[in-house]
């Protein structure tokens, strides 16, 4: 185990990457207090940190075979750390923004919510008409007719791994548009 700690971080990588337990463990033992502290520092909560790091070298080990580091593994690390925590600030931020709205709305609002649903329906299925043609077809069928992505492959005559790769850019391409779309409301 001593020896791994002499490894630079890219040799470490190219081990973990084949599988190597022990160079992540190095890994692990090298980063893990960084990350801790940082994720501790913003949130706040301890509890919630350690889960913060632990999902980070739990995604780690688990896309070992398929990661790509593109800068160095400090900053990788680091950089999940960050995506982490916006993850969980955004979580908090709309649950509180949820109870602040329960509590406000004590009266029977049922009339103007159902006209804001129709508005968002409204949006949505215009965003969906702007999506590709087959991207809206199977977005369509799984999301209105409930149809499961075997059904639709077989519908449409194409592979699965298709169905889910139309649905995957659609979903990303909605979310993205919605996203936007609350943002201009705030």
């Amino acid at each position: 185990m001593a020896a791994y700690g002499k490894f630079t971080d890219e040799e470490l990588t190219a081990l973990l990457i084949e599988g190597d337990h022990a160079a992540y463990t190095e890994i692990y033992h090298r980063y893990w207090k960084k990350l801790f502290y940082i994720a501790g520092k913003k949130l706040g909560n301890m509890e919630e940190a350690e889960e913060v790091v632990q999902n980070i070298f739990m995604s780690l080990w688990n896309r070992r075979a398929v990661i790509t580091i593109t800068t160095t593994l400090g900053a990788y690390l680091t950089t999940s750390v960050k995506y982490w925590i916006i993850k969980i600030l955004d979580k908090q931020y709309h649950q509180q923004k949820y109870a602040k709205s329960i509590a406000s709305n004590v009266l029977d609002d049922s009339t103007q919510q159902w006209l804001e649903f129709l508005d968002l329906k409204e949006i949505l299925d215009r965003y969906v008409s702007e999506l590709p043609e087959k991207c809206q077809l199977v977005f369509n069928m799984s999301r209105n007719l409930n149809m499961s992505q075997k059904q639709i492959a077989e519908e449409l005559n194409i592979s699965e791994k298709t169905v889910e790769a139309h649905m995957g850019k659609a979903i990303k391409t909605l979310r993205t548009r919605f996203n936007h779309f609350f943002l201009i409301l705030l």
